[in-house]
């Protein structure tokens, strides 16, 4: 029988997260792009949208969505990669929401603001998700427009460009110092955090051309956790002693992820303060019918973030994300909940314990839809 196949491509930051787990958790797959005819004529109509990644299991079943299908596995084998002592789960499901939604913007500006570097890259990579029969170069080059006019959208603006860099190589700096010490996360085991956070950092700023060489040069060992996360094996052996697959004992976490959720706070959470505040606003003016698919992005909600001001789009699918970490946090005991919650205040995170949606929305046929 063959294995289940992955639709998706290197390029696309949403497969990075899917491709990670299936590798990191050894179940076999083949990868081809949507440019491939079974998936036109007989995925695309179950997948809803052409968004990837989709996946085809090997009884004909189609799972869309990057956190749907590690959902879907980690379904059928108890959470494997979802730690299970309270402070450490609550942080992997934090940094799932990180990864997956709180990089877009410098995962967007490095892509799009550097073409000399980038350009004949994209161009090519582009080109291989279009069928041969078309004209790969002018459609290429529609679809890198529209794409960079998304990077706009969601704040990558010129007078922006000089924070968002600031912002982006200090992120750099103490997620270094961090996997200096630790392979993952939460230790020598990847997490849902850590899949969550290679999205943006493998496809986009650990391999377009000038942003891969930026981290190349300013944090190696950033670079070979992305490596890492791309490799079957723990490839742990630069950490000499360290035993694989398990993470950091007594519910720890460490001094280095603490500082680097700090600094992951400056913009994270104006950005998702505002997002929530804008999104109620559009749902108590639209209130759109149950069932009613939910749109990328509604709207552009503004902030300030280290003396800038920002325009980005606000995304329901974000607080999705965070309800699946907010709903963790509100099963787990009282004594346990304290714990988390003077965590996250120490890390100026807190708010994002109670940034909900007015509305709950939840996926049926492929689809996100209102409930």
């Amino acid at each position: 029988m063959n294995p289940m196949t992955l639709y998706g491509t290197p390029l696309s930051l949403y497969a990075g997260k899917a491709r990670a787990y299936l590798i990191k958790a050894g179940i076999p797959y083949r990868e081809i792009t949507v440019a491939d005819p079974h998936y036109r004529e007989v995925v695309l109509p179950q997948a809803g949208t052409g968004s990837i990644p989709v996946v085809e299991l090997t009884d004909g079943q189609v799972i869309r969505d990057g956190t749907q299908i590690i959902e879907y596995f980690e379904n059928s084998t108890g959470n494997t990669f979802l730690p299970i002592t309270p402070r450490q789960k609550i942080v992997s499901l934090l940094f799932d929401v990180i990864g997956s939604e709180g990089l877009l913007r410098p995962a967007m500006h490095y892509r799009w603001n550097y073409p000399e570097e980038n350009q004949a890259f994209l161009t090519f990579h582009f080109g291989t998700n279009i069928p041969p029969n078309m004209d790969r170069q002018k459609l290429a080059d529609a679809t890198m427009d529209r794409m960079r006019n998304a990077g706009v959208m969601f704040g990558a603006t010129p007078e922006n460009f000089a924070t968002i860099e600031r912002l982006y190589e200090e992120f750099l700096a103490h997620f270094e110092a961090h996997v200096a010490e630790h392979p993952y996360l939460l230790g020598n085991r990847p997490s849902i955090g850590d899949f969550g956070l290679i999205a943006p950092m493998y496809a986009h700023l650990g391999r377009d051309p000038y942003s891969v060489s930026l981290m190349q040069a300013k944090a190696i060992r950033v670079f070979r956790w992305v490596e890492r996360m791309n490799r079957g094996e723990p490839d742990i052996g630069e950490f000499d002693g360290a035993e694989p697959d398990r993470y950091l004992a007594d519910d720890e976490i460490p001094e280095t992820l603490i500082f680097l959720m700090r600094h992951i706070a400056k913009d994270f959470v104006p950005e998702t303060t505002a997002a929530a505040n804008f999104i109620n606003a559009w749902l108590d003016e639209q209130n759109p019918e149950p069932g009613t698919p939910v749109e990328r992005g509604v709207g552009l909600c503004e902030f300030e973030c280290e003396g800038a001001s920002f325009k980005a789009l606000a995304q329901p699918y974000r607080f999705y994300l965070l309800s699946r970490m907010q709903d963790a946090f509100e099963s787990l005991p009282g004594a346990e909940q304290e714990s988390i919650r003077e965590l996250l205040e120490s890390c100026g995170l807190a708010e994002v314990l109670n940034l909900q949606l007015n509305r709950t929305l939840h996926f049926k046929n492929n689809r996100e839809v209102w409930d």
